[in-house]
């Protein structure tokens, strides 16, 4: 897992209160950066063990113990309920914004990261200084916008995104290249581009994407 930085909540971050029915103090967000995570997760029991969701008990299982060694608290985003706004805390712990594809762009990685768990604890510390306060907008110095013009299947317009109609080609045998390496959309934007998903990594989030509207 990296580091996502952090953040001391305030009242409005809907960060709940520790296991121990204390206040929250210091939040730290923990994920994928690119595709250096990728080995571990694959060398993991959870994805050789042909069980159902094998990145979310993968996480589940590295960041409780994290959490247990260091006395925190652990939160997730998935499954729910509570949906606990991981998108909302990602903004203060790392100054992230929003692309045209809706996808929190990284000035580093781009569209090639995601948030996998938190450490939440009660004492107050100084927290990694990763982005925090991010001024500038990736998005704002690309004129061309590629990830807007790049689905086949014009599924993504600004301001919204048809999930049916994303689906239904991914699924369809004329959406195997999006299937087999990743949204076309996404791969065209140049923020990022060494931290690109291979297609193994590509093609597992895409699996897992269709099978949650099964």
């Amino acid at each position: 897992m990296a580091c996502r930085g952090g953040f001391h909540p305030l009242r409005d971050d809907g960060v709940p209160d520790t296991h121990e029915g204390r206040a929250p103090g210091t939040l730290i967000l923990l994920g994928f950066t690119g595709t250096r995570q990728w080995p571990a997760f694959v060398s993991s029991p959870e994805y050789q063990d042909g069980a159902p969701h094998p990145l979310d008990r993968w996480s589940r299982r590295v960041t409780g113990a994290l959490a247990r060694r260091f006395g925190a608290t652990e939160l997730y985003p998935a499954p729910g309920p509570p949906w606990w706004p991981f998108q909302r805390w990602a903004r203060r712990a790392e100054g992230l914004q929003a692309s045209p594809l809706g996808i929190l762009i990284h000035p580093e990685f781009g569209l090639w990261h995601a948030y996998r768990g938190a450490l939440l604890f009660a004492e107050r510390f100084a927290v990694p200084g990763t982005g925090t306060g991010q001024s500038l907008h990736p998005c704002d110095s690309c004129l061309e916008k590629p990830c807007l013009r790049s689905c086949p299947v014009g599924a993504i317009t600004p301001g919204s995104f048809d999930r049916a109609r994303c689906h239904a080609h991914v699924a369809a045998p004329s959406g195997a290249e999006c299937h087999g390496n990743g949204c076309l959309a996404r791969r065209s934007c140049p923020v990022g581009e060494a931290h690109r998903y291979g297609a193994s990594q590509a093609a597992f989030h895409m699996n897992a994407a269709l099978a949650a509207d099964r």
